[in-house]
């Protein structure tokens, strides 16, 4: 299915102050950075937990743990997906046990990706709490998961996506809204 870009949501600078943003909520809600950690999703979500960990080491002058999920093997639609699937690493090379984990993803949408990562970071220990950091909330939940922190609501159609580009994964930097063509 082709899909057309139909309207900018965020540039450049826009995802900056709202990734500077949810840092500061982290910190206020957590009155600091004690026991704190952050874990993105795979893929742009990785590259947004680390730039989350950068802003909240500038304001702070504290280096919290990062880590990544690959959920690939978690998927509850793995048996649906045609073709090999490609699986990606998974970096927690910190213990979970007793953290406060900030789990974080470009774009919450049906909630299926967040279940996938709970399961996935669960074996890796028990946390204290999970927090979960988005970008987007576009809505069209299907499961009851809900944001922590929240970048900016986006209240799409089903007929539309979202799509998070990010220097890091697409050589630009912005968040549209796209729509089946």
């Amino acid at each position: 299915m082709e899909f057309k870009e139909k309207s900018q949501v965020l540039d450049k600078e826009g995802i900056k102050r709202i990734l500077m943003r949810i840092a500061h909520e982290i910190l206020e809600r957590n009155k600091a950075t004690k026991d704190l950690a952050i874990v993105g999703i795979r893929n742009r979500g990785a590259y947004l937990a680390e730039r989350i960990a950068s802003y909240i080491k500038e304001i702070e002058g504290e280096k919290i743990p990062i880590g990544t999920l690959d959920i690939t093997l978690y998927r509850d639609d793995l048996t649906h997906a045609s073709g090999q699937p490609v699986v990606r690493e998974t970096k927690i090379d910190f213990d979970v046990e007793n953290k406060t984990i900030i789990l974080v993803d470009d774009v919450l949408f049906t909630g299926r990706t967040i279940r996938c990562a709970l399961d996935e970071l669960i074996d890796f220990g028990r946390p204290k709490s999970i927090q979960l950091a988005v970008l987007i909330d576009r809505g069209h939940r299907e499961l009851p998961i809900r944001p922590d922190y929240i970048g900016k609501n986006v209240p799409t159609s089903l007929k539309e996506i979202v799509e998070v580009h990010l220097e890091e994964t697409d050589k630009r930097e912005e968040v549209v809204i796209a729509e089946a063509s």
